[in-house]
């Protein structure tokens, strides 16, 4: 049975609200219903708020978490998850939310959005980590540092496979005509092991450290009824995979990875095709694409197939840190690690990754 870490003292006291009826406290697990219920209602949530996430990153990673909400008489005003990371190789952060695209405080009334961003500053400080970190999807800390790295892509999904056809564009519109040409096929699997092979591939072809299996295989647990991996095949063999998360009218390709075989039949192309399709049968009118690093091969594919990127104002709050965290492989000094690890054997490479990409966050 999945269980959630027990809820932990804090070190200090609740920074006390401004508004004497507002309290900031740590979801417990009678609280679970009533927090997604509040993400599901709020504008500025997203599927990266789901209490759910708590689980996930405390089973797969063994991350400290706080799930911070303000209650109001009993009604919550505003959301704030948070996971502390400490690595010796990459440094101590306090992050709303690792192995998220988004985060940061979600709020209905301003007085809850204060009283968050007080306990968390107050609980970056008392753990004395490097920064603290808002995934935000919208700008909101102005006065906070922050970096032109990653993008956002979103597209609209229509009901009828003929507008979704009209609205990518015509390089695009051939390509998915190439797979279908080649007899590709999209299945939904119950499993995650064709996924995962496609997966690991790809990210070693990047030269980039591996999630272990057991993160996906706790993420299909934790939210069983809305994720989904939906696999390309011709004649048998996997030629790519996705795991797609859905929220409210949204479907988000969060994970997704192709054999070497996708180039030549245009598998890529056409499982992104089917995600569309799928999606808008059901009610879906939303296509989240997920994050890329700007200069990146997946931001070029992305915008090819017609979206918009949208700068995604991550904000940071240094604390002990005397700079910018920079943990990713754009940065040149990580270049040789990257070659390196495009050499390991794919075994090999799969075994080590998922105790690197831990700390990444």
């Amino acid at each position: 049975m999945n269980t959630l870490v027990e809820p932990r003292a804090f070190a200090a006291p609740l920074a006390p609200a401004a508004n004497a009826t507002l309290a900031v406290r740590e979801m417990q697990r009678g609280d679970i219903a009533r927090w997604d219920a509040f993400v599901t209602a709020c504008p500025e949530a997203t599927f990266c708020h789901r209490a759910g996430w708590k689980e996930a990153i405390e089973r797969a990673f063994g991350h400290r978490t706080w799930f911070l909400f303000a209650e109001n008489q009993g009604r919550i005003e505003g959301v704030l998850p948070l996971a502390e990371v400490k690595s010796l190789l990459f440094g101590h952060s306090l992050v709303s939310l690792p192995f998220c695209v988004y985060g940061g405080i979600a709020a209905s009334t301003e007085a809850a959005r204060q009283a968050l961003h007080r306990e968390a500053q107050a609980l970056a400080a008392r753990l004395k980590v490097g920064h603290l970190e808002y995934r935000n999807l919208e700008a909101k800390q102005p006065d906070w540092l922050g970096k032109e790295l990653y993008v956002t892509f979103r597209k609209e999904i229509y009901a009828s496979d003929d507008d979704n056809m009209r609205a990518i564009t015509s390089k695009r519109r051939a390509m998915v005509r190439k797979g279908i040409k080649a007899g590709l096929q999209s299945e939904i699997d119950s499993g995650i092991d064709r996924f995962y092979d496609a997966y690991a591939k790809s990210v070693h072809h990047l030269g980039t450290p591996v999630f272990s299996k057991n993160y996906f295989r706790i993420l299909r647990e934790v939210f069983p009824h809305d994720s989904e991996i939906m696999t390309i095949t011709l004649d048998g063999r996997t030629i790519s995979s996705v795991m797609n998360f859905y929220f409210r009218d949204h479907v988000m390709a969060y994970y997704w990875g192709g054999a070497g075989e996708a180039r030549e039949v245009a598998g890529n192309d056409f499982m992104c095709w089917e995600v569309m399709r799928r999606a808008g049968k059901r009610g879906i009118r939303t296509f989240d694409f997920g994050r890329s690093k700007i200069g990146t091969g997946s931001y070029d594919f992305k915008k090819g197939w017609g979206f918009e990127p949208q700068h995604l104002p991550y904000a940071y709050q240094l604390h002990r840190a005397k700079a910018l965290p920079d943990n990713n492989p754009l940065n040149p000094k990580y270049q040789r690690f990257i070659k390196m690890w495009q050499r390991l054997p794919l075994q090999v490479a799969n075994a080590i990754g998922p105790h690197i990409v831990k700390n990444l966050g």
